[in-house]
C-alpha cells in the first residue's frame, strides 16, 4: 500500500463548524495584503492557542472531492512534484473586469439546493455541512443535528487552534478558495446560474478558516495573498488548481507561477 492510501485511512472524518459570510467571496473590492498577510502575527485572539499540527486535517491530493477535513501541509518531494504536475495543468488569461459581478449572481448564501455538489439537498445549508465537515467536538442545537453551536476549529490558515462559539460567529469565516468575484472575472460571468450556484457551495471550494485572515485575503488571487501559515501554501495553491480544473475556470499567469513557486515550482 503506498504512503498516500495509508495516509488516507489513518485519516477520521472530520466533523465541522462554521459560521460567518466570507470576505473573499468578493463581496469587498481590492487586491489585498501582499504574499502571507493577514493576523498570524502578534499574540493569539481570546479563544486561540497555539496549532496542534495538520489535527485530522487530509492532504488535498488525497482529497479531490473536497468532502474530507481540512487542509493538511504537503511535505514529501513525491508530493510536492505531482502538486506541480497538478498545477502545470491549469490554464491562464488575464483578469477580465467586475462589471456586473454581486454575490447574488452565484445564488443566496449557503443553499442547500445547489445542483450536482456533495451535500446539497441533505436538510442542512452548507456553512453547517462545512462545519460538520472540519470541525471537532461540536455542539448542536437543542433539537438540531444541523445547526452548531460550539465547535473546535485546527485553522490551515494561521495554524492556530480556534474554539468556537456561534454567539462569536465571524471568528470563524467559510473561505471561497476560488473567490466568487475572482470567478466572474474569470469566465464565471458567461456561465449558467446553475453552475455559478455549484461552484458557490462546492465543498472543493470552500474551507472554514480565522475570520479576520478571511477578510483580510478578500478577493485576491495566490499572487497577490498566500495563507499566513507557510506550511500549508503548496497545499492551497493545489485546492486552487483542483477547482480551477473542475470548472475550467483559468488564473493570471502570476497567480499560477505563483502556485508552483509554493510547491517548489
Amino acid at each position: 500500500m503506498d504512503t498516500r492510501t495509508t495516509r488516507t485511512l489513518a485519516c477520521a472524518t472530520v466533523l465541522t463548524v462554521a459560521l460567518g459570510v466570507a470576505g473573499c467571496s468578493g463581496t469587498t473590492v481590492g487586491t489585498g495584503p501582499g504574499p502571507g498577510a493577514g493576523t498570524a502575527s502578534g499574540a493569539p485572539a481570546p479563544g486561540d492557542e497555539p496549532g496542534q499540527g495538520d489535527g485530522r486535517a487530509v492532504s488535498p491530493l488525497d482529497n479531490p472531492d473536497g468532502t474530507k477535513p481540512g487542509l493538511a501541509a504537503i511535505t514529501t518531494d513525491a508530493d510536492r512534484s505531482a502538486a506541480r504536475a497538478l498545477i502545470d495543468r491549469v490554464t491562464t488569461k488575464g483578469r477580465g473586469p467586475k462589471t456586473g459581478y454581486s454575490r447574488d449572481k452565484f445564488g443566496y448564501a449557503w443553499m442547500d439546493s445547489a445542483p450536482d455538489v456533495p451535500y446539497a439537498h441533505n436538510g442542512c445549508d452548507t456553512r453547517n455541512d462545512l462545519i460538520k465537515r472540519d470541525g471537532e467536538d461540536l455542539h448542536y442545537r437543542s433539537g438540531s443535528d444541523c445547526v452548531v453551536t460550539s465547535m473546535t476549529l485546527h485553522d490551515p490558515y494561521t495554524g492556530r487552534t480556534i474554539h468556537w462559539t456561534k454567539r462569536k460567529a465571524t471568528v470563524v469565516q467559510i473561505d471561497h478558495v476560488m473567490p466568487l468575484s475572482y470567478d466572474w472575472q474569470m469566465g464565471a460571468a458567461h456561465w449558467t446560474k446553475d453552475k455559478r450556484e455549484q461552484i458557490a457551495n462546492d465543498p472543493l471550494n470552500l474551507i472554514p478558516v480565522d475570520g479576520p485572515t478571511n477578510g483580510a485575503k478578500s478577493d485576491s488571487g495566490p499572487a497577490t495573498w498566500l495563507p499566513p501559515n507557510k506550511r500549508v501554501r503548496c497545499s492551497y495553491a493545489v485546492r486552487i488548481a483542483q477547482v480551477s480544473l473542475k470548472y475550467r475556470l483559468p488564473v493570471t499567469a502570476a497567480d499560477k507561477q505563483a502556485m508552483l513557486t509554493q510547491c517548489g515550482g
